[in-house]
């Protein structure tokens, strides 16, 4: 409830300033682990304390794990982790069979499906998030690099647009907070800037390791607006254009955040 009683009262705030000023690029960049306490941040770095690796070690043994009617890992193809270093860093990426962009938790399923011949995972499930997050570790470090593909062009528009536009019973955008009002505190917490450097990461709020749509959905409801689903084409346009701010950031996955 006191999250609820925050954003009515930020929302009353804005309201006193009908005539928002124009969104520019935030700079400078700043990732979400340089708001958080020294204790997080510790855990963070350290990966014997970071409770996401817990997650990551499940996502090695699916690595490992034969699926579906073609018997085959995911090794069976890619061979060993190493074959993933650069990965996770370029999605969201352009999909060729689906002519539109996809995100890293879409593409396992798509070979998962494609060539295991196995079930698709369901979006947000355990097992999904771990075999994320161990492809996600294979990059920790390297710089976030979503767009060198031009066919993403028209789908990173349509998420700066989303990302601008108000939304919900509170008449908020994504931009109000997280670009002109980063460093400021709402209802105790600082506001960070909107760069998905750590997903899927573990969150103490939720005590459980989450997506970035996980994320856009809370926020979304905080807003009161109705989210989209998982895996909506909406979410993943927010996804890339944010990844797209990110451009050269360090990719932290799997990281912790409050």
């Amino acid at each position: 409830m006191k999250h609820w009683r925050a954003a009515l009262l930020f929302g009353a705030m804005l309201a006193c300033h009908a005539q928002a000023q124009p969104v520019a690029p935030t700079e400078p960049r700043h990732s979400g682990f340089d708001f958080m306490g020294t204790a997080v941040q510790a855990m963070q770095r350290d990966d014997a304390l970071n409770p996401a690796m817990l997650w990551v070690k499940q996502g090695e043994a699916l690595w490992q794990t034969p699926a579906g009617t073609s018997g085959k890992a995911c090794a069976s193809c890619h061979g060993a982790a190493s074959s993933l270093h650069g990965v996770a860093a370029r999605f969201p990426a352009f999909d060729a069979g689906l002519q539109r962009p996809v995100n890293l938790a879409q593409r396992i399923n798509l070979c998962r499906q494609n060539r295991q011949q196995a079930a698709p995972w369901r979006l947000e499930s355990q097992d999904l998030l771990s075999l994320e997050s161990f492809v996600a570790l294979q990059s920790r470090g390297l710089p976030m690099a979503p767009l060198a593909d031009a066919r993403l062009q028209p789908f990173v528009e349509r998420g700066r647009a989303r990302y601008q536009q108000r939304l919900g019973q509170l008449d908020l955008s994504c931009a109000q907070c997280h670009d002109q009002r980063w460093g400021q505190r709402l209802g105790g917490t600082v506001i960070p800037q909107a760069h998905p450097t750590g997903y899927p990461l573990y969150r103490l709020e939720w005590q459980g390791l989450g997506s970035l749509q996980r994320r856009l959905r809370n926020c979304l409801s905080g807003v009161r607006a109705q989210p989209w689903p998982y895996g909506a084409q909406e979410l993943v346009e927010l996804e890339l254009y944010l990844a797209a701010q990110a451009s050269g950031m360090a990719l932290e996955s799997p990281a912790v955040r409050p």
